[in-house]
């Protein structure tokens, strides 16, 4: 009897036309930030809608640390985040010795409670960091309002949210400062490693590129491309090593051609997820209010009070089945340089404490086959039903 082979939690959706791609760049002769990544930030702000300043990076991490930098968040400053989000969302806060306040979850959305923000407010607050968890957009509207009635900067956490959408808007084209994508190898499209920055805002925009790389007042690719002597810059700050190889751009410019098809797959396998499962003792995630995009980065299920499993107990027998598994999130507060630093407990974020003690994300990508889904699917029958 032959074993089922293994369902991975996520497998990248890479093709030919990705691999001729980055092999073209290889050939090129230019590895590093070059043409490819240029066209890549220019096709990526026009998919946008246009009028957006992008910045290609290694990471979103990176990403979001240049704009937090660029917005001037340094010691002493406080940013307000979600307790119910990857590390990289505050650790970036305190590379610049800023320090995060974090905030609970709407019970229902899982993503931040702008009911909670305004009471995190002090003197010292100078931004709020909303992440759009799972691909499903915060309410921005009233993040907006708490930030215009506080002067505060507006930094969204956009890792999941390609392509979301807030009131027919694409996440990149709110009023925000800046917003950070992520490319990673499980995200709705990947370039391996990487990430863009958008802002329109020009001076924003202008101390980001600078900081990219090394704080060099010139751009490399146009000292190394000019067909006269060009050597010459300056270093006008202590920057980063923040760029995108042109590899991973020529990879992103193909995965964005194909952003379109991968969204439709993932709405598709999101919704038959959301039909097959809606019978068993589980708390299916929100979807996108009406007229709006969920990009279904993730596809996170909640144990019901009255199932009879416990989280931990499901996760493994999905695994005997040959299903991977995720938890999105361990809350920061439970985490221990975060809670033992600013002394959190779970009892000051009980939403997000309860949703992980339950929560479980199953497999969803576009690269899965029909078959596969339909296991797991069964197998979520078999160990609930």
């Amino acid at each position: 009897m032959n074993t089922p082979a293994f369902i991975p939690f996520a497998r990248p959706d890479i093709g030919e036309e990705e691999i001729a791609a980055v092999a073209h760049a290889m050939r090129s002769g230019w590895v590093t930030t070059g043409p490819e990544t240029r066209a890549f930030e220019q096709e990526f702000g026009d998919y946008l809608g246009g009028g957006v300043q992008s910045i290609a990076v290694n990471s979103a991490t990176a990403g979001l640390h240049l704009a937090l930098e660029a917005m001037g968040i340094g010691p002493g400053d406080e940013v307000i985040a979600p307790t119910l989000t990857f590390t990289a969302t505050t650790e970036v806060i305190r590379y610049l010795g800023a320090d995060p306040v974090l905030v609970d979850c709407d019970p229902v959305t899982l993503n931040i409670d702008p009911c909670k923000i305004e009471a995190a407010i002090t003197p010292r607050t100078r931004a709020i960091m909303p992440v759009h968890y799972g691909g499903l957009a915060c309410d921005m509207d009233r993040i907006f309002a708490i930030a215009q009635k506080y002067q505060l900067r507006v930094l969204e956490d956009a890792a999941h949210a390609l392509p979301t959408t807030w009131k027919g808007t694409l996440v990149g084209q709110l009023p925000s400062d800046a917003a950070v994508f992520s490319f990673y190898a499980n995200k709705t499209m990947t370039t391996g490693e990487g990430g863009m920055v958008i802002t329109k805002d020009e001076a924003l925009a202008a101390r980001m590129k600078v900081m990219r790389l090394h704080g060099i007042n010139r751009d490399a690719f146009d000292r190394f491309t000019s067909k006269t002597p060009a050597w010459y810059y300056e270093i006008v700050a202590p920057g980063f090593k923040y760029n995108m190889t042109d590899m991973a751009g020529a990879l992103g410019r193909v995965q964005l051609k194909r952003l379109p098809s991968f969204l439709q797959r993932r709405q598709q396998l999101a919704q038959r997820y959301l039909d097959a499962l809606k019978e068993l003792p589980l708390i299916l995630p929100a979807d996108a209010p009406a007229g709006d995009v969920h990009s279904w980065h993730l596809f996170v299920l909640r144990l019901a009070e009255n199932a009879r499993l416990t989280r931990d107990e499901v996760i493994q027998q999905l695994s005997d089945a040959g299903i991977g598994t995720s938890v999105h999130y361990v809350p920061l507060h439970r985490q221990p340089y975060w809670r033992d630093r600013y002394q959190l407990t779970p009892e000051m974020f009980p939403e997000a404490d309860k949703a992980y003690q339950s929560m479980f994300s199953i497999p969803l990508f576009t690269a899965m086959s029909d078959g596969e889904q339909e296991r797991i699917i069964a197998a979520l029958h078999a160990i609930l039903g």
